[in-house]
């Protein structure tokens, strides 16, 4: 959640879709769904998204005036199932003291929806809270708030998946420091594990890493064997050392190996990892040490170990931040991403199959 110095100033200019244009691909569609024009604030970030039960779409950010303003709020909108046109933005989460961020929708295979936010008690994200909703009728309302960590600089940012012994995991991480422009080395990556049966949330080990890592992804490879990838720690600029961190864990996410590099560089920025139907893991992430763009996907067929598939998803001289991506049932992959100083919320639409094109 934190700003790139490079482009963090921009300014977006292009309002209309017509005028968005990113570089494109054949095989892509591509969505601007919300920019500086829709009156939640021109800060609009990161993104999640959902498919709901009855085949809707569910997106959630956060809008205000800034990274760091006072008073943002949680915003959610319906794509309804066939419709053309995202229904306008309406507050789902808001504290009356406090400013919210970090929205992370998803629907259980119960039919529960799940709408996990950070609460920011201080100046920086180190003093951060994670809360937690529920909505029992399609995301149309929302419960009262619960606090679902009390330790300072807990965050969230992934959705969770669901274990093969039915039991959720969501990715958290626990970010310290209390510079805007630093993630110190002592930041950690670990998850909170939801017991079904019992209906109880548990917190697991902990990645750590030379550097410090954050906002992890995970996937199960096969029963209790995970592997996640996090954004690496450190600070923002032109940098010769900085990739996506790599840990696993063969007890259901209880403990983890210590987090390794990989050969995918890191501008300390957030990505995604999900696994799809087919059993291919897909990875969102910007190739770069320094700079947001682009936004390449890649695809892994032998469990993580190679993604010989890549392709640029966005290119061009933008910030093209925090993926977040779903399969559809329909096969489809769905990507949303912010851009334009983090004023413009995108969609892709792609596929496995254009992934793997020459």
């Amino acid at each position: 959640m934190r700003a790139s110095p490079v482009l963090a100033g921009a300014v977006c200019t292009m309002l209309l879709p017509s005028a968005w244009s990113p570089a494109q691909s054949p095989g892509v569609i591509y969505e601007r769904i919300f920019g500086p024009e829709t009156p939640t604030g021109p800060y609009k970030h990161p993104a999640s998204i959902t498919e709901l039960d009855n085949g809707d779409l569910y997106l959630v950010y956060y809008g205000g005036g800034g990274e760091y303003a006072a008073g943002t709020a949680v915003y959610g909108s319906r794509l309804p199932r066939g419709a053309a046109k995202w229904e306008a933005p309406r507050m789902v989460a808001q504290d009356p003291f406090r400013s919210a961020g970090n929205p992370v929708i998803w629907q259980g295979p119960d039919g529960l929806v799940w709408l996990f936010y950070v609460v920011r008690f201080g100046e920086t994200w180190s003093d951060s809270r994670i809360q937690v909703k529920i909505s029992r009728d399609g995301a149309r309302s929302f419960s009262d708030a619960s606090l679902l960590t009390l330790e300072a600089g807990m965050m969230v940012r992934g959705r969770p998946i669901v274990l093969s012994d039915g039991d959720y995991l969501l990715p958290i991480y626990h970010e310290t420091g209390h510079d805007t422009e630093f993630v110190g080395p002592d930041s950690t990556s670990l998850f909170l594990r939801y017991e079904v049966r019992n209906r109880q949330w548990r917190q697991t080990g902990r990645i750590r890493s030379a550097y410090g890592n954050i906002q992890p992804a995970v996937v199960e490879l096969a029963p209790g064997h995970l592997l996640a990838f996090c954004r690496r720690g450190g600070g923002y600029g032109p940098a010769s050392r900085g990739y996506i961190i790599r840990a696993e864990s063969r007890d259901g996410g209880w403990t983890w190996s210590e987090g390794a590099e990989t050969e995918f560089p890191n501008p300390n920025a957030a990505i995604d990892l999900i696994k799809l139907r087919s059993g291919r893991l897909l990875l969102i992430y910007n190739p770069s040490m320094s700079e947001r763009t682009p936004l390449t996907v890649a695809l892994s067929e032998d469990q993580g170990k190679t993604f010989p598939y890549r392709k640029n998803l966005a290119e061009g001289r933008n910030s093209f931040a925090y993926p977040y991506a779903i399969q559809t049932r329909d096969g489809k992959i769905h990507v949303v991403y912010t851009s334009h100083g983090r004023q413009v919320i995108n969609r892709a639409i792609s596929s496995e199959e254009w992934i793997m094109s020459k």
